[in-house]
């Protein structure tokens, strides 16, 4: 693990790329790379060979074909991925600087350079980029440490949603609270916060529990009754808001459009019957009380045939 110091002086814990791993990375672009020039040539040679061309127009195009590929596939991917190639993110990597926000357009171009021209350019035998590596604490090569950029490692567990709670004697003035101007972004930054509080230095859980409960306190009224550290308010509020959020849900109930809605069909027939999908359903009628059953059905009599044994329902059509 490795600190980085964001411009708002906070401390953040992030994972550092080693040299193993980028040159993993760095060796699956670097074969995409060779696929795509041996494709392009072949099909420039195929254009060549078939006119009339002469020899240094010939090297010019092979010449800009690999300087595109080498240089401009680095140089965009990284800009429009916002520091990632193909083969960062295969191995989850990322290009950050050094105050951990993304990198641009001048960034990546500087890396590119400087990897070519500096870090592993045959005139050096390919050696000062790998020795700043090693020497670096934070694994940069030439071109990280001139763009003002390092190579961390993103791919982590996903981070799981913190426990919220109103302690006991804080219920009633949570539910007393006015919600109605805290934002989203803001609720989604306390909760991200909560979230990292045990990976947070000390210093920097004060600060960003202080300064987030202070612009929660600017958009949410009463004030705490008691006095309260930062992320118990914190946690409170945004336990607050998730319960009034779930009952919303479960008293709204979205109505059926379109040309073959049926409008009973949204309508229950009661607080716990489901709706009839065909639509509402006559009454059956109970019974009178005034109206007597009718007599269960009793045995049929049983007569006797002429060969002289009882044959029940032997008086019907049939048995004669």
């Amino acid at each position: 693990m490795s600190q980085l110091v964001t411009g708002e002086a906070v401390v953040l814990q992030v994972r550092i790329a080693r040299m193993p791993t980028r040159a993993l990375a760095c060796a699956i672009d670097v074969a995409l790379q060779g696929v795509v020039l041996v494709v392009l040539i072949s099909l420039l040679a195929g254009f060549l060979l078939g006119g009339e061309s002469s020899e240094a127009l010939a090297v010019a195009l092979i010449f800009i074909v690999v300087l595109l590929v080498a240089v401009g596939y680095r140089v965009l991917m990284e800009t429009l991925t916002r520091g990632r190639t193909i083969g960062k993110m295969v191995l989850g990597l990322k290009v950050v600087r050094d105050d951990g926000s993304s990198i641009r357009f001048r960034h990546a171009l500087v890396r590119t350079l400087m990897w070519f021209f500096v870090d592993f350019a045959p005139w050096f035998a390919a050696c000062p980029g790998i020795v700043a590596s090693l020497m670096n604490k934070q694994g940069k090569r030439i071109g990280d440490m001139v763009a003002g950029t390092v190579v961390i490692r993103e791919r982590h567990q996903p981070m799981a949603s913190p426990p919220l709670f109103v302690p006991g004697h804080l219920v009633q003035w949570a539910q007393s609270l006015e919600l109605s101007r805290l934002s989203d972004d803001l609720a989604n930054s306390a909760r991200d916060y909560l979230a990292r509080y045990t990976e947070l230095l000390p210093g920097a859980q004060i600060a960003l529990g202080e300064a987030l409960a202070a612009r929660m306190a600017a958009v949410t009224a009463p004030a705490p009754p008691v006095p309260i550290i930062a992320p118990a308010y914190l946690s409170a509020i945004l336990a607050e808001r998730r319960r009034r959020e779930l009952i919303r849900l479960s008293t709204h109930r979205p109505t059926q459009t379109g040309p073959f809605a049926n409008p009973s069909y949204a309508v229950p027939a009661g607080p716990f019957t489901p709706p009839s999908p065909y639509g509402a359903q006559a009454p059956v009628p109970a019974p009178s009380p005034f109206i007597a059953p009718p007599p269960p059905p009793g045995p049929r009599p049983a007569t006797v045939n002429l060969q002289g044994w009882a044959a029940p329902g032997s008086n019907e059509a049939g048995w004669s």
